[in-house]
C-alpha cells in the first residue's frame, strides 16, 4: 500500500481538490493540490478548541456550519459576523492542522480520496507535503529531546504524590495537565478535556516526566537513553523557492491563483512561536 506522503504528492501533482479519508483515523482536505485542513480523532478540532476556551459558542459554530457552502465559507462567516477576528481563526486553524497532520502521517488505514469534498471552514492556509513532513520531523525531534521514549504517549497521566524538589517551575499548560490529570485520562483524552492542542499536551507530558513529576512505567534495569541534540532549523533560501508552474517569475500573479505555500519550515516555526506568545497573553 502506498504511503500517505506519496498519495498526497500524487494529488498535489494533479492539483486535486477533495478529501483524502484515512478510515476512522481522520481526513486531509486539499484545494488545488495543497493541504488546506486536516482533522483526526486523536486531536481536538478547531471548533473544539474555540468552544472549550470559551472564545465562541457551540451555537455560533452550528450556524456557521449550516450556512457553509460553495458561495459562503464557514470560516469567513464567523469573521464577517464578528465572532472571531481573521487572525484568531488563522492561528487556530494553523495549530489544529499541524496537530492533526502529525498523527495522520502515522495512520495505517487504507486511504480513499473523495473528489470535490470540502471542509466547512474553507481554506485558511495552504501547505505542501514537503513542508508538512519537515514540521512533523521537527516535532518528533522535539518530543525525543524532552523524553526519548513514546511509552507515555498512550498511557494515563499519573502525577507523582511526592517529589524531591523544593520548588518546581511550570508553564501554564504543564500546570493545566497536572491539575486536569485524573490518573485515567491519556494525553489525547486530556487534550480534549482541556481544550488544548494534542501535540502541545503530549510534549508537556513528556517534559513533566523528565522533571520527575509523573509516574513512569517501571521496568527491570530500566535505562533511558540520552536525548539527541536538536537538529538546527533549516534556513530559508529565497533563491531556491520553487517557481509557479508555467509562470514567469517577474510577471504579475494570475487571478485566482492560490497563495504561496505557508508550510515552509521557517514560516511555520515563526508562526508557532507567535501563536504561543499570543496564547500566553490571554
Amino acid at each position: 500500500m502506498p504511503s500517505v506522503e506519496s498519495i498526497l504528492s500524487g494529488l498535489a501533482g494533479d492539483r486535486a481538490t477533495g478529501a483524502l479519508r484515512m478510515g476512522r483515523a481522520g481526513t486531509f482536505y486539499l484545494t488545488e493540490g495543497r493541504v488546506t485542513y486536516a482533522e483526526t480523532s486523536v486531536c481536538p478540532r478547531v471548533e473544539d478548541l474555540l468552544t472549550a476556551s470559551g472564545r465562541i459558542s457551540a451555537y455560533a459554530v452550528r450556524q456557521a456550519r449550516q450556512a457553509a457552502g460553495e458561495e459562503c465559507r464557514g470560516g469567513d462567516r464567523l469573521v464577517e459576523r464578528g465572532v472571531l477576528t481573521r487572525g484568531e481563526l488563522e492561528f487556530c486553524v494553523l495549530g489544529a492542522v499541524l496537530d492533526a497532520v502529525f498523527f495522520l502521517f502515522r495512520a495505517s488505514a487504507r486511504p480513499r480520496f473523495r473528489p470535490g469534498e470540502r471542509h466547512w471552514l474553507g481554506p485558511q492556509w495552504y501547505f505542501d507535503v514537503t513542508g508538512l513532513l519537515r514540521e512533523c520531523k521537527r516535532r518528533r525531534a522535539q518530543l525525543d529531546q524532552a523524553w526519548p521514549s513514546p511509552e507515555l504517549d498512550t498511557l494515563p497521566v499519573v502525577p507523582m504524590g511526592r517529589i524531591h524538589a523544593q520548588r518546581v517551575l511550570l508553564t501554564a499548560l504543564q500546570w493545566e495537565v497536572l491539575v486536569g490529570a485524573d490518573c485515567t485520562a491519556t494525553p489525547a483524552e486530556l487534550a480534549r478535556k482541556l481544550g488544548r492542542p494534542a501535540y502541545s499536551v503530549l510534549l508537556a507530558v513528556r517534559q513533566l516526566a523528565a522533571a520527575g513529576l509523573l509516574r513512569v512505567p517501571e521496568r527491570e534495569h530500566r535505562t533511558v537513553p540520552a536525548p539527541p541534540a536538536p537538529a538546527p532549523l533549516p534556513r530559508r533560501d529565497d533563491g531556491a523557492r520553487e517557481k509557479l508552474p508555467g509562470r514567469d517569475p517577474g510577471a504579475a500573479p494570475a487571478p485566482g491563483w492560490i497563495p504561496r505555500t505557508t508550510g515552509d519550515p521557517a514560516d511555520v516555526s515563526l508562526l508557532i512561536r507567535l501563536k504561543n506568545a499570543l496564547e500566553a497573553l490571554t
